[in-house]
């Protein structure tokens, strides 16, 4: 019987048990795919010689988090690869804003859009510098960060903490107005709003937009050498040599509670496996209160709040496997590991407003990945290994590029909106269809059946929007991970700080069943101590 049974392998479920088994604690982690990896895989299927990374490509978190950073991941075989440039936005008349690791170099493309625009990006780079630390620290503890988020308050309230509290909650479309002259900073940080599901219209997104922005200016976007899987193999390589446990093709269908405590779980094969100590499911929240854990074991206020539980954006993606480079209107994007594809902001608000009333986008933000200009080793010399992935309506109504895809995207709805996002390319790029040797088409019920934490083809687990963040994430009163149930712990996405691949939800769903258990060791001890003094005082 282990110490605990995790639930699911993604890059969370993976840390957590990591963690655990660095505790002394055996674990065994239940996987239901036939690999481990949850959304951090890659394969060699579009075309021979061609590697492409079945759903995430790039990693910004992951090289910021502590938590990971932790692990020591490079002596498990972790390597990462940098394209030149971070990020790219070009518009078709041929000018472009690029996000580089030099932040000179950022400045300069900003300048070219309107001058005195660098000196804006470099304070707002300023600000990063200034609090990165206890930012970073807040964001990757549990809900509330009380450690950090004193530090940080102190430092704000020092610091004009008000005025910066104000702009990160602003709208990213006036954030970019109040801060630029030119349209280029206002194009870095909307597109990287919109890497979540947050319209340029939306609260909070110029924090979010600014937050990923700088994260590529430190840290970069960096990917794995060899494919996205390669941190799944380090993951999983530093579990086993702690003497961790996993298993592929074991979908676990229901968590064994008794006397109000988790105590195993059992998979659809009939199998039941007992844990000592705790149940950590890396899956998504309607998942666990929706099916894992039968209704009368929780509280019927939690089942009320998860019918209003809110899903991100489905996806749309496309692979290919090019017998090229993009050839990119404007040189610079060239460089570039990510390319966002909108032209203008205008375009980014289109987009969003047409999936807010349901329908496919005629013209959809696209976002590329050139993941050969990012790692040589993912094509043959010459070529390129690329994708790129849109957003959808999870509930279709109509199609505002006047097709008929509707959502049951069968072969000919898939292959209509390739096609759609194709064009996309090609108006920023003249000639990339021609270079196409192969691609692949993952609409949003073929990622769901990848990875089933992909509920409908949402990425983030959950949305990104501030009324399911923090204390309200993945319902009102939460924040945390751990459940109404004595010993089970959420530690997916669902969780906060949410999505993106940086193993906080996994580090905290650990800790706090660590924590639980020495505070019941520690119950035990003085019970039994009050035992034997009560003992001895009859004698």
């Amino acid at each position: 019987m282990p110490d605990a049974v995790v639930i699911g392998s993604g890059p969370n479920g993976l840390v957590a048990a990591n963690l655990l088994a660095d505790a002394g604690w055996s674990v065994e982690v239940l996987e239901a795919q036939p690999e481990p990896g949850g959304a951090v895989r890659h394969d060699g299927e579009v075309a021979p010689g061609f590697v492409n990374d079945l759903f995430s490509s790039f990693y910004p978190l992951a090289a910021a988090s502590p938590v990971l950073t932790g692990l020591r991941l490079a002596d498990h075989g972790l390597r990462w690869a940098h394209a030149p440039h971070v990020l790219a936005h070009p518009l078709t008349d041929g000018s472009c804003a690029v996000l580089d690791r030099d932040v000179g170099t950022t400045a300069a493309s900003l300048d070219a859009f309107a001058p005195g625009d660098g000196a804006a990006w470099d304070r707002l780079h300023a600000v990063w510098d200034r609090y990165r630390a206890d930012i970073l620290d807040a964001l990757f503890t549990p809900f509330p960060p009380i450690r950090a988020g004193a530090r940080l308050a102190l430092r704000l309230r020092a610091g004009g903490g008000l005025r910066l509290a104000r702009t990160l909650v602003l709208p990213v479309r006036r954030m970019g107005e109040e801060e630029f002259r030119g349209a280029g900073g206002g194009l870095l940080l909307a597109g990287n709003a919109l890497h979540a599901d947050l319209a340029p219209e939306a609260a909070g997104s110029g924090g979010f937009g600014w937050l990923m922005s700088m994260l590529g200016q430190t840290y970069g976007f960096p990917a794995p050498v060899g494919g996205a899987g390669a941190l799944t193999a380090a993951l999983v390589h530093r579990l086993r040599t702690r003497g961790g446990t996993l298993r592929c093709g074991q979908r676990v269908e229901r968590v064994v509670v008794r006397g109000r405590r988790a105590v195993g779980v059992r998979t659809a094969g009939g199998e039941t496996l007992a844990a000592r100590r705790a149940v950590l499911a890396d899956v998504s929240a309607p998942a666990l209160y929706g099916g894992l854990v039968a209704p009368e074991h929780l509280p019927d206020q939690l089942l009320a709040d998860l019918r209003r539980f809110q899903w991100d954006f489905a996806t749309f993606k496309v692979d290919w496997a090019l017998d090229g480079p993009v050839p990119w209107r404007c040189a610079e994007a060239a460089g570039a590991g990510t390319v966002h594809l909108a032209d203008g902001l205008d375009e980014l608000t289109r987009f969003a407003a047409q999936i807010a009333m349901r329908q496919v986008p005629d013209r959809p933000f696209t976002l590329l990945g050139q993941m050969t200009t990012t790692d040589p080793v993912r094509s043959p010399r010459g070529t390129e290994s690329a994708w790129a992935y849109t957003h959808v309506p999870r509930d279709i109504r109509a199609d505002a590029g006047d097709e008929g895809i509707t959502g049951r995207w069968d072969d000919r709805e898939r292959q209509l909106m390739a096609d759609r996002v194709e064009r996309q390319v090609e108006r920023f790029a003249p000639g990339f269809r021609a270079l196409i040797r192969a691609r692949r088409v993952l609409a949003p019920p073929t990622l769901q059946s990848l990875d089933a934490n992909l509920e409908g083809g949402a990425i983030n687990g959950g949305t990104a929007a501030m009324h399911q963040q923090l204390v309200f994430r993945p319902v009102p009163g939460t924040g945390r991970p751990e459940t109404p149930v004595a010993g089970l712990f959420l530690a997916s996405a669902a969780a906060h700080p949410g999505g993106g691949v940086h193993g906080a939800p996994g580090a905290n769903a650990a800790r706090a069943a660590l924590r639980r258990h020495r505070f019941a060791d520690l119950t035990r001890t003085q019970r039994a101590l009050t035992r034997r003094d009560r003992t001895g005082d009859r004698r």
